[in-house]
């Protein structure tokens, strides 16, 4: 299984052997432990639930203490489950440790986080609107979105439509990122680009679901 949570550090920069400038995310990944592992005749489904990042016993509800006990763990802030397939849950045990060593420079990952929170944001920053023109009068609309509405038909607002409305804090998922530096002694993973969320944000690193295809785009 290949999986494991970390927090996000910080970007800098590398130079390769060609001396090429390379973008990366420096991510603080594990250590981590197996809180649990769901199987598919028990649960439903196959999954192994994680923890990470060690806090104080008095942060934790009674159920969550009592839980991580179960796996004879102390006090982790987070746990996350990730899905695998029943021979992989079958590889791991409760209590064991996962470090950042499972995966190799030049692998390819996918990295989860949440996306930074932008507050109440209007339809040009949101959805990238042009705006209306400053012609004929108007003085006041150069930001709005215009007309929303059709005529008789259908009469009403159709759903989804691009509107202002809170922007960012979501989940989103960054596919096919290049591992460049793996550091199991500091716990540091570095990927080629940009990842999701702030600083010290929390993020799910697992390999990449499309490796094949992104190695043919990076060719």
């Amino acid at each position: 299984m290949k999986g494991i949570l970390g927090k996000k550090v910080g970007m800098t920069q590398i130079f390769n052997a060609q001396g090429e400038v390379i973008p990366i995310t420096v991510i603080e990944a594990g250590p981590c432990f197996v809180a649990q592992i769901k199987t598919e005749k028990r649960d439903g489904y196959n999954a192994v639930q994680m923890a990470f990042s060690e806090t104080k016993p008095s942060r934790l509800t009674k159920p969550e203490a009592q839980h991580l006990q179960k796996a004879g763990l102390g006090a982790l802030r987070f746990l996350r489950e990730l899905r695998v397939s029943e021979d992989e849950a079958a590889q791991v045990k409760e209590g064991e440790k996962v470090t950042v060593g499972v995966f190799e420079v030049g692998e390819l990952v996918d990295v989860t986080g949440t996306s930074k929170g932008k507050g109440f944001a209007g339809v040009m920053k949101r959805h990238n609107f042009k705006g209306g023109s400053i012609t004929h009068g108007q003085s006041d609309r150069q930001r709005s979105p215009g007309g929303i509405g059709a005529c008789k038909t259908p009469g009403r607002i159709m759903k989804g439509k691009r509107m202002a409305g809170h922007m960012g804090d979501v989940q989103v998922t960054v596919q096919g990122l290049e591992v460049v530096l793996v550091d199991p002694e500091r716990n540091l993973l570095a990927v080629r680009g940009a990842i999701p969320g702030g600083k010290n944000g929390l993020v799910v690193i697992r390999q990449a679901r499309k490796t094949r295809v992104m190695k043919k785009i990076r060719k």
